[in-house]
């Protein structure tokens, strides 16, 4: 808590620097986030992908594993749940949404499992292979979203729609608050006792804590390292799946802003608990809800949401980073 506030007095002290009034601008991003019910369900809403993602990586991180690929499992979950709803037009609403949302999850599971199942085969470091799997998942869709399923005679590169009767019920009307947030929800709880009364959570915990003690211990290291992947890749290949049914309606060419690479800072922030998780995804999304608000009310360049979520990162960072130091320099 002292981090984020720190992190807002800084930004402050930015806004005075640049000619702004740093009371006027928190106020009218407060508003622009608090300020009436849709403005509520706006923020629930923007914050409900982080919490998906949020929970991708802090499942990882519990590994310690580092999953930076949950940007093009994002994709793969969204562009597959998309290609299978429109392949089961007609078929019963609830049938399609579950189905979808599977195949969302098998799609962003299965690049996070090939993830981890070259590191665990073959030694090769997640990070590089999920970068680049990052580059193969959004230039595939974009190949596809710009030929073969381009919607005809559209001049953004998208699908067809999937059908009004297929989107998640929203919960306020005339807003994009839908029962996605319901299911991250349900997941959050889910991945807290997967941990902490599972054996596969315990041996995930142990690997990521200790691999050397784990490995002695007789836990199946690769099988855990590829199950772990392919858990965190099936819940950023939700977040996709829950943006088409919840949001878009169909797969939309480079739709994310970025939700994988802001879901790392979300597990981060949140420390790899899952209830922490759901409380800096809400940061989050109060920040962003706010910043047109504050825009223009204050005259603040949204920019500047850029360097406050930076701040809230570095100094809620700072405190592990400087413990790690210390425990190198020890151990020397």
């Amino acid at each position: 808590m002292a981090a984020i506030l720190f992190s807002f007095v800084i930004s402050a002290l930015i806004m005075l620097a640049a000619g702004y009034n740093p009371l006027q601008a928190f106020s009218a991003m407060l508003n622009g986030s608090f300020g009436s019910m849709n403005s509520i369900a706006n923020t629930l809403a923007k914050a409900t992908p982080l919490i998906f993602v949020g929970l991708a990586c802090a499942f990882s991180n519990k590994g310690g594993i580092f999953n930076i690929g949950a940007e093009g499992q994002l994709y793969m979950g969204a562009f597959v749940a998309t290609v299978v709803a429109l392949s089961m037009q007609g078929m019963p609403r609830l049938v399609v949404i579950i189905v979808c949302m599977l195949a969302g999850a098998l799609a962003g599971g299965a690049v996070g499992g090939m993830t981890g199942m070259l590191k665990a085969k073959l030694q090769i470091n997640e990070v590089i292979v999920a970068i680049m799997f990052n580059y193969i998942c959004k230039f595939l869709t974009s190949h596809f979203v710009n030929g073969p399923l381009k919607e005809a005679g559209s001049q953004t590169a998208k699908t067809i729609h999937i059908g009004e009767g297929y989107m998640l019920t929203k919960l306020v009307p005339k807003t994009q608050l839908t029962t996605a947030i319901i299911l991250a929800l349900m997941l959050m709880v889910a991945q807290y006792f997967f941990f902490a009364k599972t054996r596969a959570g315990y041996n995930i915990r142990a690997m990521g804590e200790n691999p050397l003690a784990a490995q002695a211990s007789g836990i199946p290291m690769s099988a855990t390292i590829i199950l772990t992947m392919g858990i965190s890749g099936a819940l950023a290949g939700l977040a996709g799946a829950t943006e088409v049914f919840g949001k878009m309606g169909r797969f939309i060419d480079l739709f994310s802003p970025g939700y994988g690479f802001t879901g790392i800072a979300v597990a981060v922030l949140g420390r790899n608990n899952p209830f922490a998780v759901l409380l800096s995804a809400l940061l989050f999304g109060i920040i962003d809800a706010g910043s047109l608000k504050m825009s223009y009310v204050a005259g603040v360049s949204t920019s500047m949401i850029g360097v406050m979520q930076g701040l809230v990162i570095l100094f809620v960072a700072t405190p592990n980073l400087v413990r790690f130091i210390k425990i190198k320099k020890g151990s020397k």
